[in-house]
């Protein structure tokens, strides 16, 4: 199974995605956990990233479809992959589509996790203050308002282009986690992907 989370910045996605892993045993690709570690390693990757991201905005098309193209090649990922943070964008939506049928996969859906924007506000700022070892650096509100302008400029319109698509399953992102992970496992069953 090949699966999009889909939501803005603090909507849980990576919660989610770590909880479906453990269910289904899929790889979970986070294309932030994997800026934010190669930001951390200082790579030449990690050097390119830092400022992108801490201003709030999307790095390229062309260098996040490079990375998930690098990355959807390991071992680990054959068997199944819950995509977290990718695609942004409808470009990066048309080149996944392209990778997929290159390598005689197909993405079996995507889920649509609704919150609200002024709850992901006070999520990500609570996140912010408990995260051990200090808040990330795109946890500020600066950024985090440019973030979610970002994500309603550039991700939200990837709902229409999936849901166009027949591949789009909506769950309400505001519940409690174990809801969420509840209302997902039931969308991919009706689905028939689980």
């Amino acid at each position: 199974m090949n699966l999009i989370l889909l939501g803005p910045p603090g909507a849980g996605k990576g919660t989610q995605a770590k909880l479906l892993q453990q269910i289904y045993g899929f790889m979970h690709l986070s294309t932030g956990d994997m800026l934010r570690a190669a930001v951390a390693a200082e790579t030449e990757i990690g050097l390119r990233a830092k400022d992108v991201m801490a201003r709030g905005e999307l790095m390229s098309d062309e260098f996040m479809v490079q990375i998930t193209r690098d990355r959807i090649d390991q071992p680990d990922c054959a068997s199944g992959i819950i995509f977290d943070g990718f695609p942004r964008t409808v470009a990066q939506a048309e080149a996944l589509d392209e990778l997929l049928t290159e390598r005689r996969l197909s993405l079996d859906g995507v889920v649509e996790m609704v919150v609200d924007d002024g709850i992901l506000i006070n999520r990500i700022m609570t996140r912010a203050a408990e995260q051990p070892g200090g808040p990330r650096e795109d946890d500020n509100d600066e950024a985090l308002k440019r973030r979610l302008d970002v994500y309603h400029s550039q991700t939200a319109p990837l709902i229409d282009y999936y849901r166009a698509r027949g591949k789009l399953k909506s769950v309400n992102g505001m519940a409690a986690i174990e809801g969420v992970a509840s209302e997902i496992v039931d969308a991919l069953a009706l689905n028939g992907m689980a």
